[in-house]
């Protein structure tokens, strides 16, 4: 029989974890994990639900960066003002997190632990850059979110004796936007088909000082299209600039075909488009932005 206990603070909650020998697991939203143990997949002797910690759920936003708890659902980042405003990837992305329900219940941290390829939250904590701060009984440590993933399904992080208490991401200083782009037979109930997430940041004459662009299932992890970035930075913003950009980024990707989903070969030709279109969306962001936020 599984005991639920809900510690009241993050020590407790690691402590509960070392007392159980690997048979615990921290439940917040348990989008993935109740389904597995209903199941019979994962059969834990705890979970530690780490709902009730403080500082958990909430979201801050400083002067250089913004900071997630690992308990903020998906739908308190879709709705938050600070992200609707000025962080459009993040909370559109969010919202592509299956039907509200799950939105609702789902956390970022634990889509990021899930480390499945097409993980909007993946894909998207890799466009921001984002680091997760992990905590174990030796203490803590931030690792870059791209850090995380072992390989399909696979994370770094090790469930039974650690856990994500934090996300944070920075606040360029310089002009800068985000977008995001999913492709999928009925996007708000499955996997997409792909998904990619873009940022742009300006340099002060108007060109591109830096670029990120991630995508989702191309490998056998969240992705980043390393050449396609290389090409946009110091390149000048223009449609052609975005189409080569999306060029190589089809180039560098690697999808796989599935039979619920689409073909390798339907999956890398709409890359281009997506692609395009996140970097023109997030450079007209940029571009709107009468400062930096």
């Amino acid at each position: 029989m599984t005991t639920y206990v809900t510690p009241a603070s993050v020590e407790a909650a690691l402590a509960l974890l070392d007392e159980h020998r690997g048979r615990a697991r921290i439940i917040a939203g348990g989008t993935d994990l109740l389904p597995d143990m209903r199941s019979g997949k994962r059969t834990p002797a705890c979970l530690v639900d780490i709902t009730g910690i403080p500082g958990l759920r909430e979201i801050r936003v400083a002067a250089g960066h913004v900071e997630v708890g690992a308990c903020v659902t998906f739908a308190e980042l879709r709705d938050h003002p600070f992200i609707r405003q000025h962080i459009h990837a993040l909370a559109e992305a969010a919202a592509s997190v299956g039907v509200a329900a799950i939105q609702n219940a789902a956390t970022w941290a634990g889509n990021l632990v899930q480390a499945m390829p097409a993980a909007d939250g993946a894909i998207v904590a890799l466009a921001l850059e984002a680091e997760a701060r992990i905590v174990d009984l030796s203490g803590e440590t931030w690792q870059p979110v791209a850090s995380l993933f072992a390989g399909p399904g696979r994370s770094t992080v090790d469930p039974t004796r650690q856990l994500i208490t934090h996300i944070r991401f920075p606040r360029p200083a310089a002009a800068w936007g985000t977008a995001w782009q999913r492709a999928g037979r009925r996007p708000s109930l499955i996997l997409p088909t792909i998904n990619c997430a873009a940022r742009l940041i300006l340099a002060a004459d108007g060109g591109i000082a830096a670029a990120t662009i991630a995508l989702g299932p191309v490998a056998a992890t969240p992705f980043r299209a390393a050449r396609a970035e290389a090409f946009l930075h110091a390149a000048r913003p223009a449609p052609a600039t975005w189409a080569e950009a999306a060029r190589l980024a089809q180039e560098e990707a690697q999808p796989r075909s599935n039979p619920l989903r689409a073909s390798r070969a339907y999956r890398s030709a709409i890359i281009p488009a997506l692609v395009e279109s996140a970097l023109a969306t997030a450079y007209g962001r940029a571009t709107e932005k009468e400062s930096p936020c």
